[in-house]
């Protein structure tokens, strides 16, 4: 079986040495991930496409991987599952694409779309008519129809070789990492972070994580999860840095001396004074953060003039311009609403009555406690940790591994959402499963049976880390993670 991958249309206007660059790497980043899959996997770059063919030998699941990896790696604009025959008579390619698509095509209306590259005898209409002819004769029920028809037939001629499209998946777009220059984003883990941090890989910039720890070690184990998540799901290819600020001594100077109306001004400034040296960590160029024209008090244009006006470091805003519920539906199509919207919110620093247009000397005068000393005391301890890493920094903290008390009984605790656990139920389990949905999780958890040892499970094992971290912090020593299952 083979994909044929296009890449992002914006690469395949540029000039021929700049798309060149973006062809070799996203060749690279997809040949380097693909290989992790089956050694056997074959990538090539083509100039207009790039071909990717797979060893008859990999199992349904392989297969599946291989479309996930596809779909989720920045540069690709779509890809084609097809068919490949060579170019010979047009009899014989009727009877190869009716050994695929007559099924599919019975009582349906369809067009036949054949698009061509080479010198060939014959046009892209001729083939086009004949398959099409031959579809009508064959196939009962047929009608052509050449704009909305329910099928589309599209084969691809290049030189002398034929290829069916099976079918059609969409890409992320956006351009290979990293054809861009390096870039620290702020994360909090809640919807906004996270859409700007994904924003920014699929654009081709290496996103590096600066994280300001405001609620503990709770908030921080979901923010590493999802962190990590995003990097693994989007770009694996290049390892990338987790910088983890403690920020409370900090926040604790700005409750105690500044005025209660520019204390969210202040303490967004504070953190930008914290990432410019951060980025000395890992040489990025730029500052990515979440904020949105207007969603709160400090995301004013006047206030965040006045944040900037603290660092001459260009700050990146990707969303500034999007409503929420677009960039809650981005957090819903890469997978990080539900890791999102299970974040627990910590402010730090709210504000009663928060000034929209803060002046800029007020705040100067009131930020002279926050010295450039106590910003680098906390910088330059800061836990700077591989990515690759993550899970192993968190787990040392809490150990999440079954077996608390080995004579309670075990039950499995399904906390997926309904419909996912009625598409892919867990069977044939060695405990007892149970369902509770994670945003049930917390307010129920307490109600159970202590005597009890809940294995949390989810698919990727991403938001049962998070809520068996949670609940450990709450007190609850009954709650591990089940990593053996399969679903």
């Amino acid at each position: 079986m083979k994909y044929i991958i296009r890449l992002q249309a914006e690469i395949t206007v540029k000039s021929r040495s700049v798309r060149a660059r973006h062809g070799k790497l996203l060749t690279a980043n997809l040949r380097n991930q693909l290989k992790a899959i089956d050694a056997d996997i074959t990538v090539r770059w083509l100039w207009d496409r790039i071909e990717t063919q797979l060893p008859a030998q990999l199992s349904a699941q392989q297969h599946q991987a291989v479309v996930e990896r596809l779909s989720s790696t920045p540069g690709v604009l779509h890809f084609e599952r097809v068919q490949q025959h060579e170019l010979t008579d047009f009899a014989t390619l009727l009877e190869w694409v009716l050994q695929f698509k007559a099924q599919q095509l019975e009582n349906q209306t369809f067009a036949v779309v054949v698009k061509r590259k080479g010198h060939h005898s014959f046009s892209s209409q001729d083939m086009a008519r004949y398959i099409g002819g031959g579809i009508l004769e064959r196939v009962p029920g047929t009608r052509v129809q050449l704009k909305g028809a329910a099928q589309e037939v599209v084969i691809m001629v290049a030189d002398d070789t034929v290829f069916l499209v099976e079918k059609r998946f969409a890409g992320l777009g956006g351009f290979p990492l990293p054809s861009q220059e390096t870039v620290l984003s702020l994360m909090s883990g809640g919807f906004d972070s996270t859409v700007s941090s994904y924003q920014m890989i699929k654009r081709g910039a290496r996103t590096h994580y600066c994280f300001f720890n405001l609620g503990g070690d709770a908030h921080e184990a979901g923010v590493r999860e999802i962190s990590y998540y995003i990097w693994q799901k989007f770009s694996p290819t290049h390892p990338v840095k987790f910088i983890s600020i403690d920020f409370a001594p900090l926040v604790d100077k700005i409750l105690a001396h500044v005025d209660n109306s520019l204390m969210g001004v202040v303490l967004k400034r504070t953190m930008l004074r914290a990432a410019c040296l951060a980025t000395r960590y890992v040489n990025a160029q730029a500052l990515v953060t979440g904020e949105a024209m207007g969603q709160v008090s400090s995301q004013t244009l006047s206030n965040l003039a006045v944040i900037d006006e603290v660092t001459n470091r260009l700050v990146l805003r990707p969303l500034i311009a999007m409503d929420k519920q677009d960039i809650v539906d981005i957090a819903r199509h890469i997978g990080t609403e539900p890791l999102a919207a299970a974040m627990p919110e910590y402010c730090g620093v709210i504000s009663n009555k928060p000034t929209v247009k803060a002046k800029l000397g007020a705040v100067q005068a009131a930020e002279t406690v926050i010295t450039d000393e106590l910003i680098e005391a906390q910088v330059y301890n800061a836990q700077v940790i591989d990515i690759r890493q993550l899970h192993d920094a968190s787990m040392a903290k809490v150990d999440l591994t079954q077996g608390a008390n080995d004579n309670a009984p075990q039950v499995i605790l399904d906390i997926r959402r309904s419909e996912e656990q009625e598409q892919a139920p867990l069977q044939q389990q060695p405990y007892p499963v149970e369902s509770l949905p994670f945003f049930k999780l917390e307010k129920h958890f307490k109600g159970l049976p202590s005597d009890t040892h809940y294995l949390l499970y989810c698919d990727q094992g991403v938001m049962s880390r998070m809520q068996a971290l949670h609940l450990r912090e709450q007190g609850f020593s009954n709650v591990s993670v089940y990593t053996q299952a399969s679903a």
